[in-house]
């Protein structure tokens, strides 16, 4: 279990372990369909987090990685095929973690939600555009800032 969250009830923390999945299909189903590239990099970034993600978040990704291929297919099939209902509710669950979030070491929900932001930005960036260039569509990029998550910084 991840230090961190000792404090938390069981629902509280399957909320913040299923952040990185939801974040990934958010920005991967921004243009109404989730590709396989944006899937393997949102896989890809969870893999790499548990080795690279900053040292406190390092357990956090490991646990989070244990399933996250899995949890990523599960919530598609789950959740509304249209975008702008899929996005919603999503969102509606991302919110859970304003009260969440305070109850957690401050240090740790600040580089949570910053990794949070990256994981978005790095899906948001794994298909599309030419070269590398323009890859972030206008949809991908209205979620890409996770307004829907209060900055932990400010409390």
């Amino acid at each position: 279990m991840v230090q961190e969250f000792k404090t938390l009830r069981d629902d509280e923390i399957e909320v913040l372990l299923d952040a990185p999945v939801l974040v990934s299909i958010l920005i991967a189903g921004a243009d109404d369909k989730i590709d396989e590239d944006e899937m393997d990099q949102a896989v890809e970034i969870a893999n790499s987090k548990q080795s690279r993600a900053r040292e406190q978040l390092i357990d956090y990704y490991r646990e989070v990685g244990k399933d996250f291929p899995t949890k990523f297919k599960a919530y598609v099939k789950k959740l509304p095929s249209g975008k702008e209902a899929r996005a919603a509710e999503i969102e509606k669950e991302l919110q859970k973690l304003n009260h969440i979030l305070p109850k957690i070491d401050h240090a740790f929900a600040v580089k949570l939600y910053a990794s949070l932001k990256d994981m978005a930005k790095k899906v948001a960036e794994a298909s599309g555009g030419i070269l590398g260039y323009m890859s972030v569509s206008y949809d991908e990029a209205k979620f890409m800032e996770l307004s829907m998550i209060d900055n932990p910084e400010s409390y």
